[in-house]
């Protein structure tokens, strides 16, 4: 029988940090708008704060014979 070795990440464990409560108790998907809706415990909606949406698009361009090529990007934020 082999004797037991201790994993080599063991050493590398630490406590878990200090942890503050959340403002919200649950969380769910509102199906209209397909967006997480957050309530307290006392069922209220609790307010998460705003972040932006953004999109982009990339399209490679060939610029010549010998093998140098491009692209052009384009983005949206909201």
């Amino acid at each position: 029988m082999r004797a037991a070795v201790r994993p080599w990440g063991a050493g590398r464990l630490a406590p878990y940090p200090t942890t503050i409560p959340l403002p919200h108790s649950s969380v769910h998907i509102d199906p209209d708008t397909q967006l997480g809706v957050f309530r307290d415990r006392a069922g209220q909606v609790v307010e998460m704060g705003k972040h932006g949406t953004s999109s982009g698009t990339e399209t490679s361009t060939s610029t010549s014979s010998d093998g140098q090529s491009g692209n052009d990007q384009d983005s949206n934020t909201d």
